[in-house]
């Protein structure tokens, strides 16, 4: 299925109606419509879509239950885009959060349909006056971009792919994109990005995009790239592996964002970080009790090669922080102990600005973009002690793992004021309206709020 955003009003466009539960006969609908409703049990359920036929017997128009009354109907309204026939349509009479349910609708029609053939079913959709046609394609092409990476299995997205995405994407927006590989890691001072992926037959990397102007404000962009994990030598259970196509959901999160501030044209200078590995195993892997050095200079001792995101995220946030950006974002697949206290659709995240701190929450309400602000517990910083290095990748005892994980990441950014760690999944468990189960943009439309609030 696909949804087609028209700018200009369609002719002869068909309506929705938003109905909220018990209130059928206060919208204005006429006596067939209403007669209609009646006869097949219709009263406004939350997500529930009628198709009204015609005096022809051809659909004439639909009514979507929003629930009770006063509750947004939001991004809910992508049940939509599984509901609707194909041709014209828009909303008619007063929709609660228009914006929002225009994009529900958009992002609900997605499909990854790159090994299987995709749907025929093609809805043509006027969006409500005073709705930015720009900012729904915008948005529905960086989220579709995070959903496609993520739902890519690693065959086809290892190192080598994910570059070429990055290239893609950098094209389409005249950026420039450098890349240090191989061994180059290592003369160029990036040790644990080399140490996580030197097992692979794919070579580890380092992707530097920049775009914008070199005098706009700068914005750094951090995205976990480990296409691939298996545990390394702490191997992770059969079970365990079933999902790490999606271990590379940071990097497909922050090129999503990219993609929506370039096509923004927001007035930053943008610059997007991915160190790209495969966590393999081979006679060549690092190893637990490893003493690694770092960009920062900090050694760490490993404690678990299970624990690499934090390795190879360190490197870059240290070379992030050398320009000192007036915000820097980092986004990782981090921890299973985010998903035990959070869930799979709450991403936490982390920062020590309480500004910055606001401005997310606020705008994560505001676009119904899910995520909780977790703290930096000082306190638990000293469980990463080492006795042999500067500090552990792990902890001992094994508690607050997403917490002590942002507590590690936080050594490597000492210049930055401005910087936040979200711990996402980047998978959605089951379908929503909005979106099938699978890959999922966590975070991103309500980081371009901020971004866009601060620097556009």
């Amino acid at each position: 299925m696909s949804v087609e955003i028209v700018a200009k009003k369609t002719k002869n466009a068909r309506p929705v109606h938003f109905i909220a539960k018990g209130e059928l006969a206060g919208v204005g609908l006429g006596d067939r419509e209403l007669a209609w409703a009646t006869a097949n049990g219709f009263s406004g359920e939350a997500g529930r879509t009628l198709l009204v036929p015609g005096s022809d017997g051809t659909v004439a128009a639909a009514l979507f239950g929003t629930g009770k009354q006063g509750e947004p109907s939001g991004l809910g309204a992508g049940a939509l885009a599984k509901s609707l026939p194909a041709g014209d349509w828009q909303f008619s009479g007063a929709v609660a959060h228009p914006e929002l349910a225009s994009l529900g609708l958009v992002l609900g029609s997605y499909e990854f349909s790159r090994y299987t053939k995709k749907s025929d079913t093609r809805i043509r959709f006027n969006p409500p006056a005073g709705v930015d046609v720009g900012y729904l394609r915008r948005t529905a092409a960086g989220v579709f971009l995070t959903r496609d990476l993520v739902n890519t299995p690693t065959n086809d997205m290892g190192p080598d792919e994910l570059e070429r995405a990055v290239r893609e994407l950098a094209k389409a927006h005249k950026a420039k994109v450098t890349v240090v590989a191989g061994d180059d890691l290592l003369s160029r001072n990036f040790p644990m990005i080399h140490a996580v992926g030197r097992a692979s037959d794919k070579a580890p990397r380092l992707i530097d995009m920049v775009w914008g102007e070199k005098s706009a404000p700068r914005v750094t962009l951090v995205g976990k790239g480990v296409c691939f994990d298996t545990g390394g030598l702490d191997i992770k259970p059969a079970s365990g592996m079933l999902l790490m196509k999606k271990d590379m959901g940071g990097a497909a999160n922050v090129l999503g964002l990219a993609s929506m501030i370039m096509a923004a044209d927001l007035k930053v200078r943008l610059r997007v970080l991915i160190p790209a590995v495969e966590n393999a195993i081979a006679g060549n892997a690092f190893r637990p009790g490893d003493v690694l050095k770092s960009r920062k200079g900090l050694s760490v001792e490993i404690g678990n090669t299970d624990a690499e995101g934090r390795l190879v995220l360190a490197d870059a946030l240290a070379l992030a922080d050398e320009e000192e950006p007036q915000m820097l974002i980092d986004m990782a697949t981090l921890t299973g102990a985010a998903r035990v206290a959070l869930g799979p659709d709450l991403p936490p995240f982390y920062t020590d600005d309480d500004t910055l701190a606001g401005e997310l929450a606020a705008a994560s309400a505001a676009v119904e973009d899910p995520m909780w602000r977790m703290p930096l517990w000082r306190p638990y910083d000293k469980n990463l002690a080492s006795k042999v290095a500067d500090i552990n990748n792990v902890t001992s005892d094994g508690f607050a793992g997403s917490v002590t994980a942002a507590l590690f990441l936080r050594r490597f950014v000492e210049k930055t004021t401005a910087w936040a760690h979200f711990d996402i999944f980047a998978w959605s468990p089951k379908d929503r309206p909005h979106g099938p189960a699978g890959g999922e943009a966590q975070c991103i439309r309500a980081l371009e709020r901020v971004i866009s609030a601060r620097f556009g």
